[in-house]
C-alpha cells in the first residue's frame, strides 16, 4: 500500500469514529431534551399546587409524603442542571462537527493526490 494510500485509511478511520462520536453526542442530547421537557412539565404541575396539596415519592412499592418546598427545589436544580449539560453537549457537539468538517477535507485532498498520481498526472 502507497504512503497517500496509507494516510487515506487513517484519515477515514479517524473521520468514521469522529462520525460515531457525533451520533453517540446527538443521542445524548435528545435524551437530555426529553429530561428537560418532562421536567418542566413537573415544574408546570407544581405551580398548580395549594400547600394543603401532599405530593408523594414511590419508593419500592411505598408511597413516601415530601416536603412541597423541598421536592420544588429538587426539580428547579434538576432543570438546572440539565440546562448545563445540554449546554456542554452542545459545545461538544460544535467541536466535533468541525473536527468531522476538518478530517473530511483531508481526506478530499488525499483522494485528490491518489487520482493525481494514478492518472500520471504531476501532483502540486
Amino acid at each position: 500500500m502507497s504512503l497517500a494510500g496509507a494516510r487515506l485509511q487513517a484519515k477515514s478511520a479517524e473521520y468514521q469514529k469522529l462520525q460515531g462520536d457525533l451520533a453517540t453526542l446527538v443521542d445524548k442530547r435528545t435524551r437530555l431534551d426529553a429530561q428537560l421537557s418532562e421536567n418542566e412539565m413537573v415544574k408546570k404541575e407544581f405551580a398548580n399546587l395549594t400547600p394543603n396539596n401532599t405530593i408523594y415519592k414511590l419508593v419500592g412499592p411505598v408511597l413516601v409524603p415530601q416536603d412541597q418546598g423541598d421536592v420544588k427545589n429538587n426539580v428547579e436544580t434538576r432543570l438546572e442542571f440539565i440546562r448545563g449539560e445540554m449546554k456542554r453537549v452542545d459545545g461538544q457537539i460544535k467541536e466535533t462537527e468541525r473536527n468531522s468538517e476538518k478530517k473530511k477535507l483531508e481526506l478530499v485532498e488525499i483522494q485528490t493526490e491518489l487520482q493525481q498520481t494514478r492518472s500520471g498526472a504531476p501532483s502540486s
